[in-house]
């Protein structure tokens, strides 16, 4: 565990059943409503963010990333849940970004401040539209809202390797027991392929009947979970999960299996630090097959902004983090940033226009 914590503060400077889960008004979910009324704002966030991990003209955390393509199936018992129209019909065209955790845009990948790893599927919709999901290599959140996950980007930014003890982020960890897990469970993929993603907040899914469920999306890996150890992260080169997609994606397709995680009544809904227990039943949604690796350039990158409250008909938000995320992706993607782009690839080079 201090193994780790020093990790961190060394990138800083000085300084049951379907049924049970359907939502009625005589029979309410466990609600808090200090998480649904934030202190501070998004920009607020976004800020303490860059004190963390520092001011790199990149995206506030997950700044370093690689974009695919592929097809989502929808399986046909994601109708009994939701109306929503990516998960009914043939199928639909997604575009998906593997990254690293934080804002260093230059982070090598056995780095363990990479962790937790990041996925982010967009879905593409009939007429133009898309729809969202945003998820990372963890079941859970550090905090259970905001304004405590600001608290603990500025406890990271005081705790550099000048910082008195007990440091900042000692004291945070001290009354977030939460966070404490979080840093200390945190596992290293062999690949962005060979580990599980756990969607970020809840939502409400509605079905052609009008009945809603609360859900929260579970994506799990074909090729089963593949973990390194200490030891082998410590062996791996700075770019070795870039490099491994690519010649993974450029062997074979790579595969995972969308799920809904059900909540039953007592589950918290809108605190995201609380996993729902395992026993809960899970929906199958469908099957994420990526295929092919897009030509990754810098204005790319810059363009593809996720939105985790960009929702189509069939789901709403139903905590605070998306919709306070989407505001603070939106404000990181709007302060002109540049992106991290990992050693240039030939088929890079052949995408960029000719100099003069």
């Amino acid at each position: 565990m201090r193994a780790l914590l020093s990790f961190i503060v060394s990138a800083t400077s000085c300084g049951s059943s379907l049924l049970a889960g359907v939502a009625t008004a005589a029979e309410p979910f466990n609600w808090s409503p200090r998480v649904d009324d934030p202190v501070h704002t998004p920009a607020e966030l976004v800020e303490s963010m860059h004190s963390a991990f520092g001011y790199n003209h990149c995206r506030a955390v997950y700044a370093k990333g690689v974009i695919l393509q592929g097809e989502f199936t929808p399986d046909s018992h994601a109708k009994q849940i939701t109306k929503a129209p990516h998960l009914q019909g043939p199928g639909t065209k997604v575009t998906v970004r593997f990254s690293d955790f934080s804002g260093v845009p230059s982070i090598p990948d056995n780095d363990p401040m990479a962790n937790p790893r990041g996925m982010a599927i967009r879905f593409e919709l009939p007429g133009g539209a898309s729809t969202d999901l945003v998820a990372h290599s963890f079941n859970g959140f550090p905090v259970s809202n905001t304004d405590d996950l600001r608290e603990l980007m500025l406890a990271i930014a005081a705790s550099g390797p000048c910082a008195a003890t007990p440091t900042a982020l000692d004291r945070f960890l001290e009354f977030h027991p939460m966070t404490r897990a979080f840093l200390a469970a945190q596992k290293t993929p062999a690949s962005f392929a060979t580990i599980s993603y756990y969607g970020v907040g809840s939502f409400k899914f509605i079905n052609a009947k009008g009945e809603g469920h609360y859900v929260r999306y579970q994506l799990v890996p074909e090729a089963g979970e593949q973990l390194l150890t200490n030891e082998e992260r410590e062996k791996q080169n700075a770019n070795y999960l870039m490099e491994e997609i690519r010649a993974r994606v450029a062997g074979a397709p790579i595969a995972f299996t969308l799920y809904a995680q059900v909540a039953e009544h007592g589950d918290r809904i809108n605190d995201p630090s609380i996993a729902w227990p395992d026993n809960r039943k899970r929906v199958l949604l469908g099957r994420l097959e990526i295929n092919r690796l897009t030509p990754n350039t810098a204005d790319e990158d810059r363009r593809l902004v996720f939105n985790p409250s960009n929702v189509p008909t069939g789901i709403e938000t139903a905590d605070m983090l998306a919709s306070f995320y989407s505001k603070a992706f939106r404000l990181s993607a709007e302060q002109g940033r540049d992106v991290a782009l990992w050693p240039e690839t030939e088929e890079q080079r052949r995408a960029k226009p000719p100099e003069n």
